[in-house]
């Protein structure tokens, strides 16, 4: 029955394809490459969701179908499986594989157990928090990256080896994922979508935005978000009492019990903080070393822990023990997910579906807030948050100048969108997908919160909008 089932779903993907590269309407679509990006979205989505293949498999699909059709300049696609991000995220990987052959790991797992104990409820707080937190200053892809990788260190060390099939742990990985979204939204330093925003309002206004104006107008925002996000996860999955192996004093005795930290732990350690404080603090050497990006810092830091050697004189790592022990998978299909994007936005399927967005009947009231916030939030799930405010701002700007309104509260409300999303494994999403959490129950769970934040959201901007008047200002 297995085999038949996943027949089936390997048969749908590409008859989804081409369903909508034959069938979508030319009044909808203006170009054939449009449609077949979205079939493209179509084909991935059933695959990533049903798994008839390896997940990481499914991220090639972007290459193999723009190799067939030629929708956008292949170099543009290829770039996505060799960019920025993808090195960060291969630099840091190889820098926990050292975690785990010093057995710095456990000893990370077990005193993060020994600060937080195993009730589950206590830990979806504090991961959520920390990864909305950091988040709030931070690029979401870096927090993701660093954040994820110590929860696996965790979950492992209390027996939870197969994230796949934990519950508890792909509930732990999913916690992480949504809060770097969430916190994203908090400060314009979230990430790159939140500058793209700025800049347009700025030349808007024509004057310089300041990021306290930002903070101040998000925060009733971020206060339902982050109340409704955790209120989500411990009502839909948290028994009362609900626990991790293990207590929190049965983890203060293991970890005092432990040797003391051996020289190669510490070098490992030293690695992991120095990439993650150069990340984080990027803007005070910028100048100097304008060269020195946080994935670059990474790599760097990866080399050198195959420069470091045990005290019988042998190297700590090399490649060929080492290369097994990489999560390849987060890497594939992570460039995936972005290579989608790619194609989504040069094709201009992306621009084609804010056209039509545009020219519909949208009225001024709430209904005009639904849509901007449905909008944007669906647009960001299949492609990256900054893509998707590159395209979505200057469209509602364009619909409520056109309607004689002030753009600028509406901004407000498409930046929501443009930070949030939960349902597919593309962009920081893809990270705990790599270390296993199943893309199918990150799509169910993700339909669940979609719609209860689009809601929230939509109900809440308008009120703001309406009795607010601070919130229509920059």
């Amino acid at each position: 029955m297995k085999q038949k089932r996943n027949l089936i779903f390997l048969l749908l993907g590409p008859v989804l394809f081409f369903l909508c590269y034959l069938l979508l309407p030319d009044s909808l679509f203006t170009s054939q490459e449009a449609k077949g990006a979205v079939g493209t979205v179509a084909w991935m989505a059933l695959w990533w969701v049903t798994g008839p293949v390896d997940y990481a498999v499914t991220a090639f699909l972007p290459i193999a179908v723009n190799a067939l059709f030629s929708f956008v300049d292949m170099s543009e696609v290829i770039a996505n499986y060799a960019s920025e991000t993808i090195l960060l995220l291969l630099g840091a990987s190889i820098i926990n594989v050292s975690w785990e052959l010093t057995g710095l790991d456990r000893r990370i797992a077990a005193k993060c157990l020994s600060m937080v104990g195993g009730k589950l409820s206590t830990q979806i707080n504090f991961w959520f928090l920390l990864s909305a937190a950091l988040s709030s200053i931070l690029p979401n892809a870096v927090v993701c990256a660093t954040i994820t990788p110590i929860a696996v260190s965790m979950l492992k060390f209390i027996g939870e080896k197969d994230i796949s099939e934990s519950k508890n742990g792909s509930l732990i990985l999913l916690t992480i994922a949504y809060a770097a979204g969430v916190g994203g939204l908090a400060t314009p330093l979230g990430g790159a979508m939140n500058l793209v925003t700025v800049d347009y309002i700025e030349q808007l206004t024509g004057e310089e935005f300041m990021y306290t104006s930002w903070v101040i107008r998000f925060l009733p925002f971020m206060l339902v978000l982050v109340l409704s996000n955790i209120a989500f996860l411990l009502i839909r999955h948290c028994k009362k009492g609900e626990r991790l192996a293990g207590s929190k004093e049965y983890f203060e005795k293991i970890y005092k019990e432990m040797k003391p930290m051996t020289r190669e732990e510490k070098i490992s350690l030293f690695l992991f903080i120095f990439a993650t404080v150069m990340a984080f603090s990027r803007e005070l050497y910028a100048d100097i070393l304008p060269g020195l990006k946080p994935a670059y810092v990474f790599i760097i830091c990866a080399i050198i822990s195959f420069m470091v050697k045990k005290q019988d004189g042998e190297r700590l790592m090399k490649w060929k023990n080492v290369q097994g022990k990489i999560i390849w998978d987060l890497i594939y299909i992570f460039a995936g997910g972005m290579a989608l994007g790619t194609l989504i936005n040069k094709s201009g399927a992306a621009q084609d579906i804010g056209a039509a967005v545009s020219a519909a009947n949208l009225g001024e009231g709430f209904l005009l807030v639904f849509i901007i916030v449905a909008f944007t939030l669906l647009l960001s799930d299949v492609t990256s948050n900054t893509a998707t405010a590159a395209v979505a701002i200057p469209i509602v700007i364009s619909i409520v100048s056109g309607m004689g309104k002030n753009p600028i509260p509406y901004v407000y409300i498409a930046s929501i969108g443009v930070n949030l999303s939960y349902m597919l494994p593309t962009s920081i999403r893809a990270i705990p997908v790599g270390y296993g959490l199943k893309p199918k129950f990150m799509f169910k769970e993700g339909v669940y919160i979609t719609v209860i934040v689009i809601a929230a959201m939509s109900v809440l901007a308008y009120l703001l909008l309406n009795y607010w008047p601070s919130f229509s200002t920059v």
